[in-house]
């Protein structure tokens, strides 16, 4: 498939049959029609199972064979997941398929009857009638080992987002049942405060006991870090604790609960980056995104897994589209307002770029130089907000090349134009 809006429309001939699809979880409504919009026979109905499947391809190639159509079109509006399994089986059996965007498919469903009627019938027609202007993509379906890294960052995130749900939970405690631990430990995830956490987590508990007690408690735990002076603090800190003394019983059993969850999440996270870290250092250009000054293991393995193959892609702009990191203007005769990027793509793979961005300005010479230059140029110097976004897609353009060439960072290379003396205060 082609990339510009005339290559899509010219793909569109009078031999090629499309098939409009709304997608839903259980059953699936497709459409046909020919170039010029006429439609072909009655709507289908089919299920989501691989009977509904054979169904579709049936009545589609019976469509074909009747008017004499040789180039089959399949498009969806992605709704959740529920059109992967199709999709992944339309593209097995070499049909084409696209998608349309689904604020597309709201915004010119009135075009027809002038009507904010919406159903799967419906749809399913506004759904052809874009693929036949040539408003529609070409999805970036994954297979191998991206596909395996999708996954793979997918599981990551829950595994951090439940991290940081069991984190939340286990500071509500302490701020409820001792607040004065802060006082005593700077982070409750230290290694005397996480022991102190797991064998007596309560004020009732300590004042029971001596500081030569509780720093015994400690070393078989803690060898270094704690001592006596410490201890007494903390008992110090339990005698005097506005703590709430009521459900202790089974606070105690909660906060246990919630300190061995921690470590499972913790262990299984870093189980998983080791596995994802073999897995993607056998892509080619991995190795050497990874040996980029500040830029970690993480964001490479996050990137990739949003991207795909890049040797599929034909401009680095593609990615930068992908990202949301394109610009938008907003203006109108003597007005001129703000331009601002998109926001329009993965969203996952814009947010990991723009986390990354900041340690390279902070770490890497060649993106620090080029931040100073950016926002301290005396032509048009941008804030550090803007520099950061278009460092982003500078960024993305050096991974494109890497992934492409399989070749070494050359940081000269950018900073080819920029005068020297800006490159010398930077660094």
């Amino acid at each position: 498939m082609n990339y510009t809006q005339n290559q899509k429309i010219s793909q569109i001939t009078s031999s090629t049959l499309i098939i409009g699809i709304d997608v839903a979880k259980e059953k699936h409504v497709a459409r046909a029609q020919n170039d010029r919009g006429l439609e072909f026979g009655k709507r289908l109905v089919f299920e989501n199972r691989i009977h509904g499947f054979e169904q579709l391809l049936e009545w589609a190639e019976r469509h074909a064979k009747r008017n004499k159509k040789n180039h089959i079109i399949f498009g969806v509006e992605p709704t959740g997941h529920y059109w992967l399994n199709l999709a992944y089986y339309l593209t097995a059996k070499g049909f084409d398929f696209v998608v349309v965007n689904p604020m597309h498919v709201k915004k010119s469903k009135e075009l027809d009857d002038n009507s904010p009627t919406k159903n799967d019938t419906k749809d399913a027609k506004v759904i052809a009638q874009l693929i036949k202007d040539g408003r529609y993509s070409v999805p970036n379906l994954l297979e191998g080992v991206y596909a395996e890294l999708r996954e793979g960052v997918k599981v990551r995130d829950q595994l951090t987002q439940q991290l940081v749900i069991i984190e939340g939970r286990i500071q509500n405690m302490i701020d409820r049942y001792f607040p004065e631990f802060s006082d005593v430990f700077g982070d409750w995830d230290g290694k005397a405060a996480f022991c102190t956490l797991k064998l007596f987590p309560f004020p009732s508990q300590i004042v029971e006991m001596t500081p030569e007690e509780v720093l015994q408690k400690w070393k078989p735990y803690v060898q270094r870090g704690v001592g006596i002076k410490r201890a007494t603090k903390l008992v110090e800190a339990a005698k005097k604790s506005v703590g709430l003394n009521i459900g202790v019983h089974f606070a105690k059993i909660e906060m246990s609960n919630l300190l061995e969850q921690y470590e499972m999440f913790n262990r299984q996270l870093e189980e998983l980056d080791q596995k994802l870290e073999e897995v993607v250092r056998t892509i080619p250009g991995a190795n050497e995104m990874i040996e980029i000054t500040g830029l970690g293991v993480t964001t490479v393995t996050t990137f990739i897994s949003e991207v795909g193959d890049l040797t599929k892609y034909r401009h680095p702009q593609q990615v930068v589209n992908l990202a949301g990191f394109s610009l938008r203007e907003n203006s109108s005769g003597k007005y001129k307002g703000k331009t601002t990027i998109t926001k329009r793509g993965r969203s996952k793979l814009r947010r990991a770029l723009y986390l990354a961005i900041r340690p390279l300005v902070a770490h890497n010479p060649t993106f620090k130089a080029l931040h100073h230059y950016y926002t301290n140029r005396s032509d048009k110097p941008l804030k550090k907000q803007q520099s950061l976004i278009a460092l982003c897609c500078k960024l993305i353009r050096v991974l494109f090349v890497i992934g492409q060439r399989q070749c070494q960072f050359d940081g000269s290379k950018l900073l080819q134009g920029i005068p020297q003396e800006n490159v010398l205060q930077a660094a």
